[in-house]
């Protein structure tokens, strides 16, 4: 089974982007630098600075949530997916908003995903300004409940990382996930059905928040980043999101049976990988494949040293 056939298309998701891209252009005004297509959008706001905005969900890993009444950490992913796709241009976040829809309000439920909302918020050093819970019954099975985020952060226009600056010295360098983050769950699901919860359990493991790691490379001037790719839904293929014209090789990412792969990932990325039976092309394109974010980036040593001091384990791809 693919992703397809577990209920996602991919392709059919681009060519809805594609599809609404005209009438979205058609809002816009002059202070719209970066808009749909790129993993936040740039607004500017003064001479010398932008806003970055971004929003997103956690996608089906909520109901293995719901299907192992864990809900404290599931705030932690919704604040990461947002987050991580803000720092991809070197904004710094400003502040969050969360929205909650439920078929009835538990209270308990409710405190829990909000107290991993709160862990999330914290490790981004930003806010967490406000929001919005709404009761919809009818609208959800009882017991289920849905969760959207919105970031914002700023940047100075000097400091943008949107891939202009990319060069043939260049190198994609991967940087670890803590496991599948939040996509591919609707394939993942079905995998893992019959398994044990002990399993499921890991598969709930939140997402990085790559915070700490950004921070510190922006900040250390010997180091050149060049482009930055959150690796989500679509796989790999994001790195084409911050590409421009620019064309790139990938040479180096280690077949799923192989020791240099399961050295790199955790055990439950290097089970379902085998247990899906897909071929390296799906995996890759459907799944992290342990790499939440890649760089791009000429200074490969010094990448890998500071990535390695925050304790991410990092590769050339």
């Amino acid at each position: 089974m693919n992703y397809q056939e577990a209920g996602v298309d991919i392709e059919k998701g681009d060519l809805f982007v594609e599809k609404i891209k005209k009438k979205v252009l058609s809002t816009y005004n002059n202070k719209v630098v970066a808009g749909v297509g790129g993993f936040s959008c740039l607004y500017e706001v003064s001479p010398d600075k932008y806003l970055a905005a971004g929003t997103d969900g956690v996608g089906t890993k909520l109901k293995l949530a719901i299907e192992l009444d864990i809900h404290n950490t599931i705030g932690i992913d919704l604040v990461a997916m947002c987050v991580n796709d803000i720092l991809c241009t070197g904004a710094k976040p400003l502040f969050f908003m969360d929205y909650m829809a439920t078929s009835q309000l538990n209270l308990e439920t409710c405190e829990a995903i909000i107290e991993g909302v709160v862990k999330g918020c914290q490790k981004s050093q930003m806010p967490l300004i406000g929001g919005e819970t709404a009761e919809m019954p009818g609208m959800y099975a009882a017991g289920d409940y849905d969760l959207a985020g919105f970031c914002v952060g700023e940047v100075k226009k000097r400091d943008v990382i949107d891939g202009s600056k990319i060069t043939s010295k260049d190198k994609l360098i991967a940087i670890s996930s803590s496991g599948f983050h939040s996509n591919g769950y609707s394939l993942i699901r079905k995998l893992v059905e019959d398994e044990s919860n002990e399993l499921k359990e890991k598969l709930l493991k939140p997402t990085h928040i790559y915070f700490d790691i950004l921070e510190a490379l922006k900040n250390y001037e010997a180091i050149n980043l060049n482009g930055i790719a959150h690796i989500t839904g679509g796989g790999i293929h994001n790195i084409d999101r911050i590409m421009g014209n620019h064309t790139y090789q990938i040479n180096n990412l280690p077949d799923y049976e192989s020791h240099d792969f399961k050295s790199k990932v955790c055990d439950s990325i290097a089970y379902i990988s085998k247990k899906s039976m897909l071929n390296n092309d799906e995996l890759y394109k459907t799944f992290n494949m342990g790499m939440g974010l890649v760089l791009i980036s000429p200074n490969v040593d010094q990448v890998t040293e500071m990535a390695r001091e925050l304790g991410y384990m990092s590769w050339v791809i």
